[in-house]
C-alpha cells in the first residue's frame, strides 16, 4: 500500500493531523495498535487553550464542542483554606479556555474521518519505520498475524511515549531530556455535579488536588499520592474523605459524591526528546514530550505540533517547498520547552516535595503569596495558562 502521509497513532493529534491534510486534498492513511473502541475508553485532560480551539474549528470537527463544550474564564487557586480566582479573560484581554473532553475531540474526529471515507487501519501493530532518509520512507506493520508494508512520502509519529515511531530514530541521534517527580496522581470520574463552575487547584499541607470537570454531571478529581499507592488501596470513600480535607471548608461541605466510574493511578513526569523530525520521520505529540498534568498542556501542546507540522506539508505538497518542514522542529520545540517550563512550575509551587522539608513548603507559600498581590505575576501565570502565541 501507498500513501502521501502515513500517520502512526490514531489518537487526537494523529487524527487531527489527518482531517487537516484531508481538507488540502493530501491523502493519508492512520495505523492505530488498538482498535477505536478502546481508544475512545482513555481517559485523557479536557481543557482546552484557544489554539487548540481554532485549529478544531479549522479541521471542522468543532460542532459539538460549540454545543457542549464549557467556556470558562477564569479557575481558583485554594490556599490556605481559602480560594483565589485567577481572571483569566481579564488578565489575557478576552481569553479563556474550553473544557471539553480529549474522548469527545477523539470521537468527533474518527466520525469526520470515517464520512469522509478516510482510512484508520485498527489493530495495526507497528514493527518500525525503514528510509526515512529516503524520499520513500516505508512503515512495517502487523495486522492479524500478517506483515505489511506502508509506503509514504512522510511520516508522522503520533503514537505516544511508547510508540515506535521515536524507537525508529538511531539512538546515537536522540538528545532527549527527562525529569521523574517523586508522586502520583490518583484520580477518579464520577457521575456527580462538579465542586465548582470552575476548575480549583489547591496546595495543601496534606497534598495537592485538583477538581475538575467534563459536564454537568461528570467530575473528575485528583489527589496527590504516594508512588507506592496501589488503585485497589484507595475506596471511594477514602478518596471522598482525604479530598475534603485537602479543600476549603465552603467547598467540602458542598461536596457532592458518589460512586467512581474509573480509578487510576499516573505518575508524572516530564520529557522532550529534541530529536523531532529524522530524514522523513516526524514526531509529535507525546512521542516527542510528556508534560506533568499540572498546566493542562498535554494535548494542547500536540496540538501546536499538528499545527506547525500540517502547515508544512501543505506547504510542500501545495507548492513544493520543504521550508515549512525545515523549521518544524525549531518552532515546535519554543513552544515545547515553553510550556514544559509553565508545567514543571506549576507542578513545583502547587505540590508537597518530602525532599525539599520545611525551607521549601516555606518558598512555596512566599510564592504564592507573593503571586496572589501582584497583578504581574497573576498576568504572567494567566497567559501561560490559556495557551502562548502558536507563532
Amino acid at each position: 500500500m501507498r500513501t502521501q502521509v502515513g500517520i502512526i497513532g490514531g489518537g487526537p493529534s494523529g487524527l487531527i493531523l489527518s482531517q487537516l491534510l484531508h481538507l488540502q486534498g493530501i491523502e493519508s492513511v492512520v495505523l492505530e495498535r488498538k482498535t477505536m473502541d478502546y481508544v475512545l475508553t482513555r481517559i485523557r485532560a479536557g481543557v482546552l487553550e484557544q489554539g487548540c480551539v481554532d485549529l478544531l474549528r479549522e479541521a471542522r470537527v468543532h460542532e459539538r464542542m460549540d454545543r457542549e463544550g464549557y467556556e470558562h474564564g477564569g479557575f481558583d487557586i485554594a490556599f490556605q483554606g481559602a480560594c483565589h480566582r485567577v481572571d483569566l479573560k481579564g488578565l489575557t484581554k478576552g481569553t479563556g479556555v474550553m473544557v471539553y473532553g480529549q474522548t469527545e475531540i477523539t470521537r468527533d474526529l474518527i466520525d469526520a474521518r470515517r464520512a469522509a471515507g478516510g482510512t484508520i487501519i485498527e489493530e495495526a501493530d507497528v514493527i518500525g519505520v525503514e528510509d526515512a532518509e529516503t524520499n520513500s520512507p516505508v512503515i512495517r506493520y502487523r495486522k492479524d498475524g500478517q506483515e505489511h508494508t506502508l509506503t509514504c512520502d512522510f511520516v508522522a509519529g503520533c503514537d505516544g511515549y511508547h510508540g515506535a515511531s521515536r524507537r525508529a530514530i538511531p539512538s546515537r541521534l536522540l538528545k532527549t531530556f527527562e525529569k521523574v517527580y517523586p508522586f502520583g496522581w490518583l484520580g477518579i470520574m464520577s457521575e456527580t455535579p462538579p465542586a465548582a463552575d470552575e476548575l480549583i487547584y489547591t496546595r495543601h499541607e496534606r497534598g495537592f488536588a485538583l477538581c475538575s470537570m467534563r459536564n454537568a454531571n461528570l467530575s473528575r478529581h485528583y489527589i496527590q499520592c504516594s508512588l507506592d499507592d496501589k488503585v485497589e488501596d484507595w475506596s471511594d470513600d477514602r478518596f471522598w474523605d482525604e479530598l475534603r480535607r485537602r479543600l476549603p471548608e465552603n467547598v467540602a461541605e458542598t461536596l457532592v459524591t458518589g460512586p467512581s466510574i474509573e480509578k487510576s493511578i499516573a505518575p508524572l513526569r516530564s520529557f522532550v526528546c529534541e530529536t523531532m523530525r529524522h530524514g522523513r520521520l516526524f514526531l509529535a505529540g507525546d512521542a516527542a514530550h510528556i508534560v506533568p498534568p499540572t498546566g493542562a498542556k498535554g494535548l494542547n501542546l500536540a496540538a501546536s505540533d499538528i499545527y506547525f507540522l500540517s502547515r508544512g506539508l501543505i506547504e510542500y505538497y501545495k507548492n513544493g517547498s520543504e521550508a515549512g518542514l525545515d523549521v518544524y522542529t525549531a518552532k515546535a520545540l519554543r513552544r515545547v520547552w515553553m510550556a514544559e517550563r509553565f508545567s514543571w512550575w506549576m507542578t513545583s509551587l502547587l505540590h508537597n516535595f518530602p525532599e525539599t522539608g520545611g525551607f521549601g513548603s516555606r518558598m512555596q507559600d512566599a510564592e504564592l503569596d507573593y503571586m496572589f498581590g501582584s497583578e504581574a505575576a497573576m498576568m504572567s501565570l494567566a497567559e501561560n495558562y490559556v495557551g502562548l502565541p502558536y507563532e
